[in-house]
């Protein structure tokens, strides 16, 4: 929902199972819109929609797309922004490092996002920017065993910016796509994402590259970047001076915990088979190692150092923390608000992130759309606390009973 002046927040619906078009549309109906009546009742409300390649195809069909115009205005809804990250299956099987593929370095993933900005384009409302997140290039492993990827992922972001560059002039709409950096991928941390860019845009004739920067930039997950016990300030701040567009904002939590036998025991609880939970380990903001998964960091022989902190890659609640012995890292999403509010402007589209819902332990799982209402009501204080939401909307959100419905 717009929230202030240019700025539109939304959850994303990959929380939501959903391959086909028919299977998207059908968890809107199910899920979206029972939030969306609890949310913001009376006044439009915003869609991070998820769409895969295969939904995207499906609906990029004309009859279904005029179909899902109308659904929209029906319903008095909008997109503004596409989940473009996981290219194939996203719920009920195993995901772990193929969620990157293909990357960045394939004819594939040009195609799939180029497609996700021509339904963008007509599906955005009249003066809105329209945005796109997208893998971090690729996965560190991917690269390390075919290094080629590298030139081949700089080229096909160049052709991909200069479509994108060629959409917008035509459509006469602002579109921006976001890689977002990862733990373990091409690009994790705040210094490397500025390093790749910069190597990216070296490569590119002089008179491009601002062109290039306008359409290509960063997709910030607040997750991610506290995984690598990075100062929120110091990184948005390095991406800024940078030249780096800020395409969108991931509103997101991550596992914190001290690695004594409590902290192992507990974490066993996280342990899952489709998703990838990278682990840093790190005393205060130093890192000191990484591993690509939980299983990995639990079973390695190394005794842990008196100030060892564990950050895990598992999105957690926005709303309440996962209990002890875990902190979360909502520290570092409330310092990225502090920034926002202290450079209005830089960023025009948030959108919360908890997709690990199905994967949750059993005590941290509430019924999904209770979990969504309980995350909009968290963040739309926050927002207002820092004057980039209209109480209005957090206190008529905080007021909402808290009836429970079907998961």
């Amino acid at each position: 929902m717009k929230i202030s002046d240019g700025l539109h927040l939304a959850y994303c619906t990959n929380v939501h199972r959903g391959e086909t078009w028919a299977e998207t549309l059908a968890a809107l109906e199910r899920h979206t819109l029972r939030v969306r009546r609890r949310v913001a009742p009376g006044r439009p409300y915003a869609i991070g929609l998820r769409l895969g390649q295969r939904a995207a195809a499906e609906l990029a069909q004309p009859a279904e797309l005029l179909a899902f115009q109308r659904w929209l205005e029906k319903h008095d809804c909008y997109v503004f922004t596409i989940n473009g990250f996981p290219y194939g299956s996203f719920h009920g099987t195993r995901v772990k490092e193929q969620v990157y593929a293909p990357d960045w370095s394939t004819p594939a993933r040009v195609a799939y996002t180029l497609q996700l900005f021509e339904l963008l384009v007509r599906l955005l409302p009249s003066g809105v920017s329209g945005s796109v997140s997208t893998v971090p290039a690729s996965f560190k492993a991917f690269v390390a065993a075919e290094p080629a990827r590298r030139p081949a992922i700089f080229a096909n972001l160049t052709v991909c910016g200069r479509a994108i560059a060629a959409l917008a002039a035509r459509s006469g709409r602002d579109l921006h796509l976001g890689l977002e950096p990862e733990p373990l991928c091409e690009i994790e941390t705040s210094g490397e994402t500025v390093d790749f860019f910069n190597a990216w845009r070296e490569g590119e004739p002089a008179v491009e590259r601002e062109s290039l920067l306008r359409r290509i930039g960063v997709n910030y997950d607040c997750c991610h970047l506290a995984v690598e016990f990075e100062s929120p300030e110091e990184a948005l701040g390095r991406l800024a001076a940078a030249g780096l567009r800020l395409s969108k904002l991931h509103l997101s939590s991550a596992l914190r915990v001290r690695p004594d036998a409590a902290g192992r025991a507990a974490l066993a609880a996280f342990v899952e088979p489709v998703y990838l939970h990278q682990v840093v380990i790190g005393d205060g903001r130093t890192v000191r190692r990484r591993f690509v998964d939980l299983p990995e960091a639990l079973a390695d022989p190394e005794p842990s150092r008196p100030d060892d902190e564990w950050r895990v890659h598992f999105h957690v609640p926005l709303h309440a923390s996962p209990g002890t012995p875990f902190t979360d890292t909502r520290d570092h999403l409330v310092g990225a608000l502090d920034w926002l509010q202290a450079h209005r402007g830089t960023c025009e589209h948030l959108e919360m992130e908890t997709y690990t819902w199905e994967v949750l332990p059993p005590a941290l799982r509430v019924p999904i759309e209770e979990q969504l209402v309980r995350e909009y009501a968290w963040t739309l204080d926050a927002l207002a606390q820092r004057g980039l939401a209209d109480r209005t909307l957090a206190t008529q959100c905080a007021q909402e009973p808290q009836a429970v419905h079907s998961s």
